[in-house]
């Protein structure tokens, strides 16, 4: 029999294991490359991009303070949802209400932790496809992938990451530690290379341009001409047949040089670039600051994530909250406020905010044109794919953390037969919840596909010339349509990352509010941790959630996105109450506890 309930997970890790588990899950390699093209698609919020994941920072850094605190009480397996428990447990009048508390949060949890790993497996779609673009643009574009092949992809890295978590912790583990030093290496190359490009190319300079199409960076004016591509006359870049831009010449017959400005919006308001240092770190708009930051809080969050192995520390009261704490502040006070800073500060006039959220990969282009400059022509795609390989190990690396983190809690649901019982098992070698482990897979395989399968719609459509110049071939260009049909549907990529976002600021609001439950009274009590820092977090969560109902009608950001992540929270609130209430009436269970358990 290769299962068995009664097996128990074995101690193995110590603080610099649960430290890099956690910033796996943070991993500033992938979401530098991933949340930028995000957040360059939230309509006229972009400017406020590098403020919006300083407000998100914020929420995350009083949210870490509850969960390390709880950490302190109540190591052990499960994250919120055993805190849950313990917290109403520990109360001398609402222990009744324990069961029902820990069922919200653990049902809750699930809207993040079973999307979110779809998140990033359909990103990985992603990125393989810019990859296949750049290394063969004859089979498929770079800036567009195909949404079959993105999808196939997502699959196959969903059951691969699945079988590295099936294996157990100490795989996983030994997998991030290496891929966090990795990655952290090769971005921040990338970000000291992107702040000296824009240092060192005043207005006016001769600097690079970037060709979405060729997936190259040139030194010179592109030729251009009139022609109309759906009906509508456009102009066109003229291109040889190899597909690689034209110069225009001067009166001698030379190619132009391509001067760079740093224009701050087009003559139709659409923001292009950063003029100065201080655009970048502005907030331009608070209410542009708040949208930007419920999508930034898709780079921040994970830092919860080494509380789910408290059954597999070997300190968990001593290492647990510092973890938590330590893995946060080296991602996101370290690394994301400096790459943030610098890949925002590098928009120009030869690559622009706008022609970030028309690309796959922005940040791959940016690497491209950096690149070029800094090595040579030509070079800059070696040193794209260089960085692009970091990025395939950081999203593994991130992938598996939410499904390790994500298939405890499941499996700490099962062994309370809060969800199916098969959950609770675990395997017999590996000691893990494979069962949890594998649905994830799947769920992570159907939510990636989905997120791919209109990524490029709403305002990251596609022009009508960039459509008709894709290869044509069912992995390459189905599922493109008009550019007006595109633009006038949500956009599949976003719409999941809001989703999955909405369950995080849900969990963590519940978190904070579970903090001060747990220190009331408590003989450890302390004002600043245990009331003023959670009440800023409740404050700060609720106010996100806010946005995505508010937003919407006050014309900020996207529309339809928004409005779709809360429908998707809504039909998941139902359904969780459906299922405790009959899974309840079938065990025979009352929704309150009627007598108390004894406490350990």
């Amino acid at each position: 029999m290769a299962e068995t309930p009664a097996v128990e997970m074995k101690k193995t890790l110590g603080l610099t294991g649960l430290t890099s588990n956690a910033m796996a899950l943070i991993a500033p390699g992938a979401f530098l490359w991933l949340t930028f093209f995000i957040q360059a698609t939230t309509g006229v919020t972009g400017p406020s991009m590098w403020m919006g994941v300083i407000a998100a920072l914020l929420l995350c850094l009083s949210t870490a303070v509850c969960y390390a605190e709880m950490a302190k009480l109540y190591p052990g397996t499960g994250s919120s949802y055993y805190f849950a428990e313990q917290a109403f447990l520990s109360r001398e009048r609402s222990w009744k209400y324990a069961r029902i508390s820990k069922f919200i949060v653990g049902w809750a949890s699930h809207l993040y932790y079973w999307i979110y790993p779809g998140v990033m497996v359909g990103t990985m779609g992603i990125v393989i496809g810019y990859l296949a673009g750049t290394l063969d643009p004859s089979f498929m574009s770079a800036s567009n992938p195909g949404i079959l092949f993105m999808m196939g992809v997502a699959v196959v890295f969903a059951f691969a990451v699945a079988y590295i978590a099936y294996r157990g912790a100490n795989a996983s583990t030994g997998v991030n530690l290496g891929i966090n030093v990795i990655q952290i290496v090769a971005l921040m190359i990338f970000s000291v290379m992107a702040l000296g490009y824009r240092m060192n190319h005043p207005t006016g300079s001769v600097a690079y341009q970037f060709d979405s199409t060729s997936g190259e960076a040139y030194s010179y004016e592109f030729k251009t001409t009139t022609a109309t591509v759906g009906g509508v006359a456009a102009g066109t870049i003229v291109r040889d047949a190899s597909g690689v831009p034209l110069p225009e010449l001067d009166a001698a017959g030379k190619p132009v040089p391509y001067h760079i400005s740093y224009p701050e919006k087009d003559a139709s308001g659409n923001f292009l670039s950063h003029p100065s240092a201080k655009s970048v770190v502005s907030p331009h708009h608070i209410s542009w600051v708040f949208i930007q930051a419920t999508v930034a809080i898709l780079i921040l969050v994970g830092f919860e994530s080494v509380t789910s192995m408290g059954g597999e520390a070997k300190n968990a009261k001593r290492d647990i909250p510092i973890a938590v704490i330590t893995s946060l502040l080296l991602q996101g006070v370290v690394f994301y406020c400096f790459e943030y800073f610098c890949a925002n500060y590098f928009l120009n006039s030869g690559y622009t905010m706008q022609s970030a959220s028309g690309s796959a990969a922005p940040i791959g282009d940016m690497m491209v044109v950096v690149g070029d400059a800094v090595f040579g022509p030509g070079h800059g795609r070696i040193f794209m794919l260089a960085e692009a390989f970091t990025v395939v190990l950081a999203l593994i690396g991130t992938t598996l953390s939410c499904m390790n983190t994500g298939a405890r809690v499941t499996y700490a649901m099962g062994k309370d037969q809060e969800v199916s019982g098969r959950f609770g098992s675990l395997h017999k070698k590996t000691l893990t919840p494979h069962q949890a482990v594998w649905t994830m897979a799947l769920i992570s395989a159907i939510v990636g596909c989905i997120a791919v399968s209109l990524v490029f719609c709403d305002g990251g459509a596609p022009a009508a010339s960039a459509i008709a110049a894709l290869p044509h071939g069912l992995l390459s260009s189905f599922g493109y349509f008009s550019h007006d049909r595109m633009a006038a549907l949500p956009n599949s990529l976003l719409t999941v990352t809001l989703a999955s976002n909405f369950g995080t600021f849900v969990l963590y609001a519940l978190s904070c509010t579970l903090c001060m439950v747990a220190y009331h009274k408590h003989p450890k009590f302390s004002f600043v941790r245990h009331m003023a820092i959670p009440i800023f977090g409740l404050c700060a969560n609720l106010a996100c959630m806010a946005f995505y109902l508010v937003g919407p009608f006050m014309g900020y950001g996207t529309k339809m996105e928004p409005l779709l992540a809360l429908a998707i929270a809504a039909i998941w609130a139902i359904f969780g109450a459906f299922h405790f209430l009959t899974s309840s009436k079938r065990a025979g269970k009352s929704a309150l506890i009627e007598a108390r358990p004894a406490r350990p």
